[in-house]
C-alpha cells in the first residue's frame, strides 16, 4: 500500500513513517521544505503547499491506500497573539481543505484519509469522563478543532472514510512536551502546574504509531477516535507519577497566575485546564494499548534513555 502522509518529518510523522515503512508500506512525505532523501527506498519525499488549492502533488493522492494528515503550525510554539491565533488556525484548515480537495478529485481516492485534531476539541471538561460523543467546547482550541475536521469530513468524500484522530499529550523521549518537562524535576523542583486538578489525556507514541496503523486497517473505525490512553490522569498524578520514573521529588507547585505572567492566555488551554478523555471507541473495536497506565509508559521512556 501506498500511504501519503502530510506533515511527515516531524517528532509523529517521521517515526509513523518509518514504521510503516518496516511493514512494507510506500510511504510518501508531503513536505513544505526541500524534498530530501529518506533512510530507506520506502520512504520518499514529495514538497507541497498546504494553502487550500491543489498543486501538482495531487499525483502522490492517485491511487494511495492511505492518506494521514498530521500538517498544522506548533500550537506552543510562542506566545499566543492573534496573528498567532490565526496562523494556528489557517495552517490546519488550509492543509486539510487541501488533501480534501484532492481525494475528492482522484479518480482512484484513498480507501481512508486518517486527519489530525486534538482533545481540545471538547474544551475544559473539569472531571467529566469525555468520550466521542461528548460536545465541542467554546474556547479558541476547541473552534480550531471543529472548524479543522469539518475540513475532513465534509459530504465530498463519499468514497473514503475518513477518521478525525483527536490526539491527546504524546509522550516519548525526543520531542513532544515531554522533554520541556524534565528540567524542573531533576534539580529537585518539579511538581503540579495551578490546582492540579485538571486531567492530562496522554499517550506513549508507541500506541499512538499503532493506532494510526491500525486506523487505517480497520473498516470499522470512522468519524471521530479519541486518541488517548484509557487512564488519563490528573496533573497532580502526572507530577507524581514522572517523579517516581526519574527518582526525585514532585512537591513544587508552580502556581497558576505565573503561568499565565509567562503564557498569557496558552496557559489556561493548555496547562491549567483539560480533559478526561477515554478511547472509547477504540477499545469498542478491539485496539489493545501497550502501556495503558502512565507508569509503565514512562517507566519504558526511561529505561531508553
Amino acid at each position: 500500500m501506498r500511504v501519503v502522509i502530510a506533515g511527515g518529518t516531524g517528532f509523529l510523522g517521521q517515526p509513523l513513517a518509518e514504521h510503516l515503512a518496516a511493514l512494507g508500506h510506500d510511504v510518501v512525505i508531503l513536505t513544505r521544505g526541500e524534498a530530501r532523501r529518506a533512510s530507506t527506498s520506502r520512504i520518499r519525499q514529495a514538497r507541497w503547499s498546504p494553502d487550500g488549492e491543489i498543486g501538482g502533488w495531487r499525483t502522490e493522492i492517485e491511487g494511495a491506500g492511505a492518506v494521514v494528515n498530521l500538517a498544522g503550525e506548533s500550537i506552543a510554539g510562542a506566545r499566543w497573539s492573534p496573528a498567532r491565533k490565526q496562523q494556528i488556525l489557517d495552517s490546519r484548515v488550509h492543509a486539510t481543505r487541501s488533501l480534501a480537495r484532492a481525494i475528492e478529485r482522484a479518480s482512484a481516492p484513498p480507501s481512508v484519509f486518517i486527519s489530525g485534531s486534538a482533545v481540545g476539541y471538547y474544551g475544559p471538561r473539569a472531571d467529566e469522563v469525555v468520550g466521542e460523543d461528548t460536545p465541542a467546547g467554546s474556547d479558541f482550541l476547541a473552534q480550531v478543532c471543529v472548524r479543522w475536521e469539518a475540513e475532513a469530513s465534509g459530504p465530498a468524500l463519499p468514497r473514503t472514510r475518513v477518521v478525525c484522530l483527536r490526539t491527546g499529550l504524546v509522550l516519548d523521549k525526543d520531542g513532544g512536551a515531554l522533554p520541556q518537562m524534565l528540567p524542573p524535576f531533576r534539580f529537585g523542583v518539579g511538581g503540579a502546574v495551578g490546582s492540579g486538578r485538571q486531567y492530562w489525556p496522554w499517550i506513549h507514541r508507541a500506541d499512538w504509531i499503532e493506532l494510526v496503523r491500525w486506523a487505517i486497517e480497520t473498516p470499522a473505525v470512522s468519524g471521530p477516535a479519541n486518541a488517548a490512553a484509557p487512564h488519563p490522569v490528573t496533573n497532580a498524578e502526572f507530577a507524581h507519577a514522572l517523579g517516581r520514573a526519574l527518582h526525585r521529588p514532585s512537591f513544587m507547585r508552580t502556581p497558576a497566575f505565573a503561568l499565565r505572567v509567562i503564557l498569557g492566555e496558552m496557559a489556561d488551554a493548555l496547562l491549567l485546564s483539560g480533559q478526561r478523555a477515554t478511547p472509547a471507541k477504540a477499545e469498542r473495536l478491539g485496539f489493545s494499548f501497550r502501556y495503558p497506565r502512565l507508569d509503565d509508559a514512562l517507566a519504558a521512556i526511561f529505561r531508553s534513555l
